[in-house]
């Protein structure tokens, strides 16, 4: 009977695990509140990212405004490796990054061990 209950725990865990790295899961979106010729995002950093796809308009001056909650070294640091940006995160703080608008195309952002990822999508 114990060998039953260890495999089902077993099985389980296993199908956790595919669903939480292969999964599709709901992401949250958000388009720039555009004010005074900027715009901008807020994005809570708490477990992920509160915010994971942010909508921009091209050629207007854009942040990302990140608030880490999360203790987790994991996410201590985000990384967007098409503008060559690599940004600590400070706990309980806001990180203002600006993003480079001349582009239309979507480009991606990570956390320092690239577990977790958010996107920017920059539209004419």
């Amino acid at each position: 009977m114990s060998k039953l209950i260890v495999s089902m725990i077993g099985i389980t865990v296993v199908g956790f695990i595919i669903w939480w790295f292969f999964g599709k899961h709901e992401q949250s979106t958000a388009i720039a509140d555009v004010k005074a010729d900027t715009q901008s995002v807020d994005i809570e950093v708490n477990g992920g990212y509160s915010v994971e796809t942010v909508i921009l308009k091209q050629g207007v001056p854009a942040v990302l405004n990140f608030k880490r909650l999360d203790s987790s070294s994991c996410l201590d640091h985000v990384v967007f490796p098409e503008f060559g940006i690599n940004r600590e995160l400070p706990k309980g703080e806001i990180e203002t990054i600006e993003i480079d608008t001349s582009q239309v195309g979507k480009f991606q952002w990570a956390c320092g061990m690239d577990m977790f990822r958010g996107n920017v999508i920059i539209e004419k």
